[in-house]
């Protein structure tokens, strides 16, 4: 038996805001049934869709650290292993990229000179409340830190790691790439 859900039960499920649910119905974006004036969406048809959506999509992994070796250091560690990775030594930068792209995955330094690393990682939560943010850190005791903690969950890497410590965070979070785009 078919299990049809609202837009409010598969905006939970997609982990996605409810308008951008509407939205992607009204222009065909995503499997949808129409009854009455109301949209109600089969389960196994979202899956099947979601599965379509991710064959041969790399996840798309944002690195924010004012030194552009540790940047490249992710860029190199990563992108062999099949990520795309975008790496910025600027903060304000990364804030625009961030409004404008989607990203599976960020890795936030926190001492950044422009905006701090607690700081970003608040604005990053009022654009995207559902990607995941692992802080990079050489102070894993400073304010800094326990100030990020209050916009919320986020893994903590200590500097210095190598490249295969890179990879097992991105693995990590690797399931939590389903169901978002």
């Amino acid at each position: 038996m078919e299990q049809l859900l609202t837009p409010q039960e598969l905006a939970k499920y997609l982990k996605l805001n409810h308008t951008t649910i509407i939205r992607k119905a009204h222009k065909g974006e995503i499997p949808a049934i129409k009854i009455g004036k109301q949209f109600r969406f089969d389960k196994n048809q979202i899956d099947k869709w979601l599965t379509q959506q991710m064959v041969g999509r790399q996840a798309q992994i944002l690195v924010v650290d004012d030194e552009i070796a540790i940047g490249q250091l992710f860029k190199d560690s990563l992108e062999r292993n099949g990520y795309q990775v975008t790496a910025l030594s600027s903060s304000l930068e990364a804030l625009e990229m961030i409004s404008r792209a989607h990203f599976d995955l960020i890795f936030l330094d926190l001492a950044m000179p422009e905006i701090d690393g607690s700081e970003l990682f608040r604005q990053i939560r009022k654009v995207d409340k559902q990607v995941p943010i692992a802080i990079i850190t050489g102070y894993p005791d400073s304010d800094l830190l326990k100030k990020a903690k209050e916009h919320g969950p986020f893994l903590i890497m200590i500097k210095p790691f190598t490249g295969d410590e890179i990879l097992q965070a991105a693995q990590n979070f690797s399931q939590s790439f389903n169901g978002r785009k």
